[in-house]
């Protein structure tokens, strides 16, 4: 085999007396290029040769241990639902409208539309900023520190709540603060059950985050029912204080929690990524099973890197179906919460309080339970009638229950005319309450845990 080396000088030529010079030279770099390539997608080829190895499937049994964890993940969810479930009985208590409200001219406190509205959605404010902003925090140190800094935000923020006396921009900042750490939690949460979850029972356990929601509105109303009949600043700061020792717990709960993979692999740690998948499947770090995971999670980030960074115009490019699943998530997402769940969430307290209800509180839980025990038949629902089912027909029953709402409300409930809504009707306001369980039943079947399924399959 000869060699440029073994060439005499005298019979070497520059490229253009050789025509045929480049066109070798090209096939030369070309299997060079494409060494490079190969070497560098040989971790994301899997063999085609031999089948995949899963963990195999263990009973629910030996589940126990990761599912714990991930409901101290999911805490975050109750979280989010404790905030819903309170404000929406501090604004009808005596004490917090004292404090914070207006004196009308015949010296009796309210606070106005504006300032409720103010009060309540800076929250959700907070946490679409919080969500963009903070959940790059467990991008950048992990997922673990992310949840820890994010609790500790929102714990800053209940401290500014909970030492408001009475200036309203005092507590509404506060409410600014808490919503940035929650938005953050939102993002992480979920993020992190489905990285450290064990494949088998992943679905079951990403929805934790949103039946630890349902459980926190409903203890979130109980808990306003058991302070109202305070005359002092027990009435809401209750509920406040108590967001310290959710905090604590969550915050404790990450001490136990492994890392995600994902992350560990990204950032090179790759033995304490091996590890973390261990312990969420309870199998040996050399089992062939784990290494295939492991394997299959590196060579998925080593697809990614050869991608190259992304950019927000990539998500607007209509030569891809990018801009087309952008469109579907966002409209989905942002339809669910256009169908006035948080109307009764929020404001439920204030609405049974309009229709004549003697104690608007008690009611409130009465929701709450509808809301929680709902989460649990929707998972079966959506399993054995589909996605695509479930939410056409959730949505056109929630557009009859609010049409039922409406009209009763318009024609029935107040018998005197609007101009005497102190004089309201028992019978129409019944009617209101069965038809806002009912609408709470199909919200749940029909969109709540379904949009984020729909969401994460059209990805």
């Amino acid at each position: 085999m000869s060699s440029l080396g073994d060439i005499p000088a005298n019979n070497l030529s520059p490229a253009s007396s050789n025509p045929h010079s480049t066109a070798s030279a090209s096939p030369i770099r070309t299997k060079q290029e494409d060494s490079k390539n190969s070497s560098a997608l040989a971790l994301a080829e899997p063999a085609t040769a031999e089948p995949a190895i899963e963990i195999p499937k263990k009973p629910l049994s030996a589940y126990t241990t990761v599912s714990i964890l991930c409901l101290m993940i999911a805490f975050g969810g109750f979280i989010f639902g404790w905030d819903t479930g309170t404000i929406s009985g501090f604004v009808n208590l005596s004490d917090f409208v004292k404090r914070f409200g207006q004196k009308n001219d015949k010296g009796i406190y309210y606070l106005s539309k504006v300032r409720m509205g103010l009060i309540v959605s800076i929250f959700n404010v907070g946490c679409a900023v919080g969500g963009i902003l903070l959940s790059k925090v467990g991008d950048i140190y992990g997922r673990r520190i992310g949840l820890i800094a994010v609790t500790s935000i929102y714990v800053v923020g209940i401290l500014v709540q909970i030492t408001s006396t009475h200036k309203w921009y005092q507590y509404f900042i506060g409410r600014i603060i808490s919503g940035l750490g929650v938005g953050g939690i939102a993002v992480l949460s979920p993020m992190l059950i489905s990285e450290v979850s064990p494949k088998q029972i992943r679905g079951n356990l990403v929805q934790l985050y949103q039946l630890m929601g349902t459980m926190g509105i409903f203890l979130g109303y109980c808990t306003n029912y058991g302070t109202k009949n305070y005359d002092d600043s027990t009435q809401w700061r209750v509920g406040l204080g108590l967001c310290f020792a959710w905090a604590t717990f969550m915050i404790s709960g990450m001490m136990f929690v492994p890392e995600s993979p994902r992350f560990l692999v990204e950032v090179g740690r790759h033995e304490e990524a091996k590890r973390s998948i261990s312990k969420s499947n309870k199998v040996s770090v050399d089992d062939p099973a784990l290494l295939a995971e492991y394997d299959a999670i590196r060579a998925g980030i080593e697809l990614e890197k050869l991608a190259g960074n992304a950019s927000w115009g990539e998500l607007l490019s209509t030569k891809t179906k990018v801009f087309q699943r952008v469109i579907m998530g966002v409209m989905i997402q942002s339809l669910q919460q256009l169908t006035g769940d948080n109307y009764f969430f929020y404001y439920g307290t204030t609405i049974f309080k309009s229709i004549g209800l003697k104690d608007s509180f008690q009611t409130s839980i009465i929701i709450g339970v509808v809301n929680f025990f709902s989460s649990f038949v929707a998972i079966y629902t959506i399993e054995r009638f589909g996605r695509r089912t479930c939410l056409l027909w959730g949505a056109a029953a929630m557009l009859c229950c609010f049409i039922v709402f409406a009209s009763v409300g318009v024609t029935k409930l107040w018998p005197q005319g609007s101009g005497h809504q102190d004089i309201t009707s028992q019978g129409a306001g019944n009617c209101m309450i069965v038809f806002t369980m009912f609408f709470c039943v199909r919200y749940h079947l029909g969109r709540r845990l379904l949009c984020y399924r729909v969401r994460n399959l059209s990805a």
